[in-house]
């Protein structure tokens, strides 16, 4: 960017005095011959204004504290203007003024301002729009990014001209080294990161930083229960209420594909009776705001059934739901009561209900993904496994069919 010619003038309008006969202070920023002035809301006698030094004459402390207020000023002037040049920024005499009246044009906000307006909107719509977490995410990732400017470029804020290619792989890096972030941790922010990048591309940015860069997750299987593993928890009964309650939730999410989320917000408002007398609970998921429609499997509604006289104790709740981190600390004290050699987690009852207690019962895929709330099948494959038992359901039939032959010519193998 060529340098641009600047200068700041202070002067008075003599043909304007104001009522008491003293001139109004004005000044004058000048950027490549275009103009802008405004006026100070100072005055000054008009005999006591010297047109050369634009300062008040005398050493009075009338004197003293005008000059020493046009001093601040003009410094001021000079260090936005300074501020314009560091980041590369092109800038006029209107966005000087702009700057140091505090007036912000959309295509003056920095990246971290963006940002956090954006999460400032999250947080105002949690409950109707948004959930909780999602905020907390948008919250990390933006306090991941000002860590990573500060220590890699020593700065608090981002220009939108500095957003570039090299500085989003740098960040991909500082998450995996610096935060000991997994691929697909590092990935989870590096989407949000994203999103304000989409944003700010409307408020000025004028190249998509990341449209060259891309990202892969790394493929990871997620443990799920087996017919032999959930039926040890069915009958395994836990000494401690609290455990209990949580191998009941947990148990509940098996037969019903409740994400955690989902079934801590769940209320007696979701619970749906049909014609034929048949429980159904119909819950929006907080995540995508889908319907899902859940028919009540006998374990899943023995279990509210349970709950339903100590409701009153749960504020509004159908289950006694813990935080997601406590529930799966009691998890892992769970499989290892039960000898499950699985890393259990809220998230993992989800894949047992499609897996196990599905799929696996020839339920089609489509049902299972509309009982899931899943956008579309392909989101459903994820849940999807092929069981060692599947396998051999579907390829017994062939052994009838191509029974042995006993009709082979076998040659004995000679040594060469």
């Amino acid at each position: 960017m060529n340098k641009k010619s600047y200068s700041v003038l202070f002067y008075i309008k003599r043909t304007k005095l104001l009522k008491d006969g003293k001139a109004p202070i004005f000044t004058r920023i000048t950027v490549d011959h275009e103009r802008v002035e405004f006026t100070l809301q100072r005055k000054v006698e008009e005999s006591l204004w010297d047109d050369k030094s634009s300062r008040m004459l005398g050493n009075t402390i009338e004197a003293i504290e005008l000059n020493d207020y046009l001093d601040n000023v003009q410094s001021k002037l000079y260090e936005i203007k300074r501020n314009y040049e560091e980041f590369h920024k092109p800038f006029t005499s209107i966005d000087i003024k702009n700057e140091f009246f505090g007036i912000k044009n959309e295509d003056s906000f920095t990246f971290f301002e963006i940002f956090q307006e954006h999460n400032d909107r999250v947080k105002a719509l949690i409950g109707k729009d948004y959930v909780k977490d999602t905020h907390k995410h948008y919250q990390t990732t933006l306090n991941n990014l000002k860590s990573f400017v500060k220590w890699k470029y020593n700065k608090s804020d981002l220009q939108l001209e500095e957003l570039n290619s090299k500085l989003i792989l740098d960040f991909e890096l500082f998450l995996k080294q610096n935060k000991n972030c997994c691929n697909n941790t590092a990935i989870k922010y590096m989407k949000h990161f994203r999103k304000i990048i989409r944003i700010a591309l409307n408020r000025g940015l004028k190249k998509d930083p990341f449209l060259d860069v891309k990202f892969k997750l790394d493929k990871v299987e997620i443990d799920y229960l087996e017919d032999f593993e959930l039926e040890t928890l069915l009958k395994k009964k836990f000494e401690n209420s609290r455990i209990q309650n949580v191998k009941n939730i947990y148990l509940f999410c098996c037969f019903t594909g409740l994400a955690f989320t989902d079934v801590y917000h769940l209320t007696p408002e979701n619970l749906v009776t049909d014609g034929k007398g048949n429980k159904w609970i119909y819950k929006k998921r907080q995540k995508t705001g889908t319907l899902c429609k859940i028919p009540l499997l006998p374990p899943a509604e023995e279990i509210l059934n349970y709950y339903q006289e100590f409701q009153s104790f749960f504020k509004g709740h159908l289950l006694p739901v813990l935080s997601n981190q406590k529930m799966n600390v009691y998890l892992k004290e769970i499989a290892d009561s039960c000898q499950i050699n699985k890393k259990l987690t809220t998230h993992t009852a989800r894949h047992t209900f499609a897996t196990t207690v599905t799929l696996a019962n020839d339920v089609p895929l489509e049902v299972v993904s509309k009982i899931l709330g899943h956008s579309s099948i392909k989101m459903t494959l994820n849940y999807a496994r092929v069981l060692t038992n599947n396998i051999e359901k579907s390829m017994n039939p062939l052994k009838e069919k191509y029974p042995k032959q006993n009709n082979f010519n076998f040659y004995k193998m000679e040594d060469n």
